[in-house]
């Protein structure tokens, strides 16, 4: 596999077609005529037979690995799907579901939807599909994908059943484009303050945003939350994009430079839906690669607050290579620097798995609860044109820090998550009363206003979660009651309503949202900053 490794390393550089002296060409030539000769010296006399394309994969998959933590091998049969959230859609019949008791249940249809369209609503039970049972022990997420997707204007015949029903009722439904939406919510925090719930850089991000900005500025929008917590990134020109609606033209954002790839220098334009006005940005350790670059250019530029954790420091910029059989090669081709001159990509010298480990030992050593555990060296400081201080070498430090919430981290609050009582509960629950909730609710205000998860709701849940195997301990139980109860009730109002609702919700109690709210409130964060 060493062999494989060192051969094919060469052997993609000289695909990728980068410049080389004469010397190194008679080097990739000769590796090139080694590596064939090995897999003729295998193919003739190994052993066993041997699957010559999935050692190809392997090796290249291992090659990789050896550069950086980055560059990653896509086959052919993967890339489509992985896309997808990219591209921001997908050709199918437009349904959340959920595998509940062997049986495909709605969550939701997509609004706009063919599903939709048609009346399919959430609570239904899909229950054959052309025919074929689609109930049993065989029914996975894949097998729903492999059914319901496929291309634009073929059908599928649905077999739903719908409580207080005694038929089956039969759908045709036509496939059509349906959209991942990159944003989750956008809702007004407070009188004037608006939030923007980002969760990935998509094709369709821009769009999203502005007509978010557009309906919320309608409505008296004059400061806002970005939260791009838990955003790993996407698409590095959405994110110069997304970064260019809050800064003034003329600006630098971001530059990226590397061995073969010369210093690019990307600017801001006259284009802008929110220079002006109270900005925050909200990231944790989960926000990497373009939630970095936002960050980092907002904090550098002295545009906004950063609050929140040290976000993931991933600055390392990917470009997509395709091999001869359609599958893809996404590698590292550059560094990204904030209008500072800071990298903020992490180290990876010591290897692969150390690399991903660093979440836990960030959690291990303390640094998620207390910003006085996180130490930079001199030599990172860096300035913003206003005097502050910021830090490069591994992730953007943000101005205010807010601890993790150790509720979360309790084994009776992960269980429930990993095992997935909560959603299993929930929609037993709105099975029983989802016609007396949307009778006594008809919209949201009403439903966030006056419902509430009560004891007996709570007593009920854990009755439920004991038979799942997830029985309560009394001190975390009430350690995390009021975690629990909220998170119940934001799940049963994103089935009953809109998924926003969910976040609605959940920043009720959301220790980082809090705090992004109060940092606007409080004035004295701005003094100095180019908000006006």
């Amino acid at each position: 596999m060493k062999l494989f490794i060192v051969v094919l390393i060469l052997l993609i550089i000289q695909g990728l077609n980068i410049r080389h002296s004469v010397s190194q060409d008679d080097d990739i030539r000769s590796t090139t005529q080694k590596f064939a000769s090995a897999l003729q010296i295998i193919n003739f006399a190994y052993v066993d037979s041997v699957n010559e394309p999935d050692l190809v994969e392997k090796a290249i998959i291992a090659t990789l690995k050896e550069l950086d933590p980055h560059s990653q091998y896509i086959s052919k049969r993967e890339l489509l799907r992985s896309n997808e959230p990219l591209e921001g859609e997908f050709e199918g019949v437009g349904i959340s579901f959920q595998i509940y008791h062997d049986t495909i249940l709605v969550i939701a249809p997509v609004p706009g939807g063919p599903s939709e369209k048609l009346g399919i609503l959430a609570g239904d039970k899909i229950i054959s599909i052309n025919g074929e049972n689609a109930t049993g022990k065989s029914i996975d997420d894949n097998y729903v994908f492999n059914k319901l997707r496929g291309d634009k204007g073929t059908s599928v015949d649905l077999s739903i059943y719908r409580k207080g029903r005694n038929l089956p009722i039969i759908y045709k439904v036509f496939r059509d484009k349906i959209p991942i939406n990159s944003i989750d919510a956008a809702f007004f925090a407070s009188t004037g303050i608006g939030y923007i719930k980002l969760n990935r850089f998509s094709r369709t991000s821009m769009e999203e945003f502005r007509s978010s900005v557009e309906d919320l500025k309608k409505d008296g929008m004059t400061s806002l939350i970005l939260d791009l917590r838990g955003n790993s990134g996407g698409y590095l020109d959405v994110a110069v994009d997304l970064t260019d609606e809050f800064i003034d033209q003329g600006n630098v954002v971001l530059y990226t430079e590397g061995i073969s790839n010369p210093k690019r220098k990307y600017k801001s334009t006259f284009r802008g839906g929110f220079e002006k006005g109270k900005l925050v940005l909200l990231i944790d350790e989960g926000s990497a690669s373009a939630s970095e670059i936002v960050a980092g250019a907002v904090q550098d530029l002295d545009r906004g607050i950063i609050v929140g954790r040290r976000s993931f420091g991933k600055g390392l910029v990917q470009r997509p290579y395709y091999l001869p059989d359609s599958s893809m090669l996404r590698l590292t081709v550059a560094r990204y620097y904030t209008p500072s001159g800071r990298c903020i990509q992490r180290p990876y010298t010591e290897g692969y798995d150390s690399y991903y480990d660093d979440l836990m030992k960030r959690l291990e050593n303390g640094e998620l609860s207390s910003e006085d555990k996180i130490n930079f060296p001199d030599s990172l400081k860096y300035y913003t044109p206003n005097n502050r201080v910021v830090y490069g070498g591994g992730g953007i430090m943000p101005d205010v820090f807010v601890p993790l919430d150790s509720t979360k981290f309790t084994d009776l609050y992960v269980d429930l998550l990993s095992k997935g009582i909560f959603g299993d509960f929930v929609l037993e629950y709105l099975d029983r009363e989802r016609k007396n909730l949307k009778k006594k609710f008809p919209d949201f205000a009403q439903f966030d206003t006056n419902y509430m998860i009560d004891d007996s709701i709570l007593e009920d849940f854990f009755a439920f979660s004991g038979s799942k195997g997830v029985n309560k301990d009394i001190v975390e139980k009430e350690f995390t009651d009021r975690l629990i109860r909220y998170q119940l009730k934001a799940l049963i109002a994103r089935n009953l309503f809109e998924f926003k609702s969910y976040f609605q919700i959940m920043t009720q109690i959301d220790d980082g949202f809090l705090k992004a709210l109060d940092v606007i409130k409080n004035g004295t964060y701005f003094t100095g900053l180019n908000v006006n």
